[in-house]
């Protein structure tokens, strides 16, 4: 085998390790994000998603993630992402992306939000899960 394929199957396995040895996404009962009950669609496919955070000991960059699914599909639609002040206060977050107007529609839809933080772990950064929140929400025109 070449050296560099080697070298890059290597550092792939060894980031693999890396993760499954890193501690378990059990966050501090401070830590929470929590989904507004309505969302809104544009009619040019925009979602807005919102609701609020906690997080406690953030020493790398910390994000709010958002995702969206609708009906028994499998797919989720990452919706944005904004940037996280883990300072012990609750703040308020809204993620806006665009998707294709034909995949979502007004009506009820399944929200996660997740508060991650990407800490450098060896000089790796590795992903900490602060907070994590599933909820169905309703998506309306606007």
């Amino acid at each position: 085998m070449p050296f560099r394929p080697a070298l890059t199957a290597t550092a792939g396995a060894a980031l693999f390790l890396l993760a499954a040895a890193a501690p378990s996404a059990t966050a501090d009962s401070l830590e929470s994000v929590t989904v507004n009950p309505t969302a809104r669609i544009a009619a040019d496919g925009t979602v807005t998603l919102s609701g609020t955070y906690r997080c406690t000991d953030g020493t790398g960059s910390v994000f709010v993630s958002s995702s969206i699914r609708q009906g028994s599909e499998d797919v989720r639609y990452g919706i944005g992402g904004t940037r996280a002040v883990c300072d012990g206060a609750e703040h308020t977050w809204e993620n806006t992306g665009k998707v294709a107007s034909t995949r979502l529609t007004p009506g009820t839809a399944q929200v996660e939000a997740t508060v991650m933080e990407l800490r450098p772990v060896g000089g790796l950064p590795l992903p900490r899960f602060h907070a994590t929140q599933g909820q169905e929400v309703t998506l309306t025109e606007g």
